[in-house]
């Protein structure tokens, strides 16, 4: 358990090679439009993405690449399914690149071809045999942190609002983790649709920090 909980520290820490710092998920687009514009708001907006959008879509895909780590035909099979739910170029780029650049800096573990971001770490953690569980809860935090931190700098929110934001979002990270343990892939789907909106605008908006 030491050593899972190790690599996942590692795999989805801010300073592991992905650029995920690049990528806000629609959430400059959401502070521009004062959709966002403090941390209640900020909270609203990430439960929502978590539980109805690409967190809980990106859990079950996780989970799946999983069982089927050591099978590249279904691995190849379930990347082209991530890359058709993308509702936007943006993040299509958001999720492909990420995982390409995973799939890169994991070569010490293991060597992976280049996957979408969820079925990268989940192919990682399951011919690490790490727990599955364990390893889709710490992905969700790491992508809500990852929120947190774009927010932090656009809105602009102190650290402490951002950490306090991400606390709340731990029961919501942990319920998806267990929710999703026996999800099928005809389970795949979101209603999401301001986030989805929010990376469509983005691909127009007139100034910009983040890629997607």
């Amino acid at each position: 358990m030491i050593a899972a909980q190790l690599r996942l520290q590692a795999w989805l820490s801010p300073a592991f090679p992905i650029g995920a710092f690049a990528y806000s998920h629609g959430i400059e687009w959401a502070v521009e439009a004062s959709a966002i514009h403090d941390a209640r708001t900020l909270q609203d907006w990430i439960d929502d993405v978590l539980r109805h959008g690409a967190g809980r879509s990106d859990a079950i895909l996780l989970r799946h690449a999983y069982a089927a780590c050591a099978d590249a035909g279904a691995l190849d099979t379930l990347a082209e399914l991530a890359v058709a739910l993308s509702p936007a170029r943006e993040r299509r780029l958001e999720t492909t690149a990420q995982g390409a650049a995973f799939a890169r800096a994991a070569a010490p573990w293991h060597t992976l071809p280049a996957l979408p971001y969820p079925i990268a770490v989940g192919a990682l953690a399951g011919r690490s045999e790490i727990e599955p569980t364990l390893a889709t809860a710490c992905y969700l935090q790491a992508f809500a942190a990852n929120l947190i931190s774009a927010a932090v700098r656009l809105v602009p929110l102190g650290q402490s609002d951002g950490l306090r934001v991400l606390a709340a979002l731990e029961a919501t990270v942990l319920a998806i983790a267990h929710e999703t343990r026996n999800a099928t892939l005809d389970d795949l789907g979101g209603c999401a649709w301001l986030s989805d909106i929010a990376a469509m605008r983005h691909e127009t908006q007139y100034t910009r920090l983040f890629r997607s």
